[in-house]
């Protein structure tokens, strides 16, 4: 069990970031704060994916689906049922030197007037998105794309390759979701279409002026060089970003103990996720993976 460990300070900013909510001050023995719900991209209802995590042994857990916060109230919810503190999340979909990157928000007020305006504007764009990829798909000979993802999705507003790829591979195109992505859906692929995600600034801004934490999400993932990675994480931490993840899904043994070293670097706090989609369709369990290296400052000491 745990609850948020800075006893002293106002309980105005303690409530502002709605975490914790059991009675004995201790430290998480297994958090993870990086998982999706059918709210955006995931195939489980928030409280199913609650539910999962709490059974996993997880006792600090943050639900960060793609550009929406309308599963967090279900999530709440459930892990309070479940005994498993809990704290708000979110994962945007950015834009930095024309590369896709996308940046976590965790303990945030869910209530803030810009980080939803911003977060609704995202939405949007996502639907405008999708129609072009589907139109993309259609001119090299797969039509239908776009209304038979929307077969797959649960949340109207939120539309993203995963429903691509699992329409893709229902109809035989691809043997499985990593497929789809390799060959179709990733930059220089047929259907990948380029968008205007929201700025780094934007983002960070907007979790900061909801009183969260900005954490740079599973940053192995990203095509870049070295030099590249030292520039972006300069603009992070110049704009007020303030961890990012060591330990997650996608990474491995040597992603680990390359962005630990980088963490220490920077001076960021760490942070660890699974990146939960569903049973079928995730790199690793929730609450599943190794443990920070111990020297680092796990990001839930910003938040708890």
């Amino acid at each position: 069990m745990v609850r948020c460990t800075r006893a002293s300070e106002p309980l105005c900013l303690r409530d502002k970031i709605t975490v914790c909510h059991t009675s004995a001050i201790v430290t998480p023995a297994n958090f993870d704060f990086h998982c999706h719900s059918a709210v955006s991209d995931g195939l489980l209802p928030p409280g199913v994916v609650a539910a999962r995590a709490a059974g996993n042994g997880v006792d600090l857990w943050a639900l960060t689906d793609h550009d929406d916060i309308g599963g967090l109230g279900e999530a709440r919810e459930a892990a309070e049922a479940a005994g498993m503190a809990f704290v708000n999340g979110v994962e945007i979909s950015i834009e930095w030197k024309g590369i896709p990157i996308h940046i976590v928000g965790l303990g945030f007020n869910a209530d803030d007037a810009t980080l939803s305006g911003g977060l609704n504007a995202l939405r949007e764009g996502r639907i405008e998105r999708a129609q072009r990829m589907g139109e993309a798909l259609a001119a090299i000979g797969i039509p239908g794309v776009y209304e038979g993802a929307l077969c797959f999705v649960t949340n109207p507003g939120l539309i993203s390759r995963a429903h691509f790829a699992r329409y893709l591979v229902s109809i035989g195109i691809a043997r499985d979701v990593p497929g789809v992505f390799q060959h179709y859906l990733t930059p220089g692929k047929p259907g990948y279409v380029d968008h205007r995600w929201a700025t780094l600034e934007e983002a960070v801004n907007w979790i900061h002026g909801a009183g969260g934490v900005a954490v740079v999400a599973h940053p192995g993932r990203y095509k870049f060089s070295g030099a590249e990675m030292r520039r972006f994480l300069d603009d992070f931490k110049d704009l007020g970003g303030r961890a990012i993840e060591v330990t997650c899904g996608s990474h491995s043994q040597d992603h680990v103990m390359h962005f630990a070293r980088l963490a220490r670097h920077y001076g960021f706090h760490a942070s660890r996720g699974s990146d939960f989609h569903g049973p079928q369709e995730s790199y690793v369990d929730l609450g599943k993976l190794p443990q920070l290296p111990e020297d680092l400052k796990p990001v839930w000491r910003l938040i708890c």
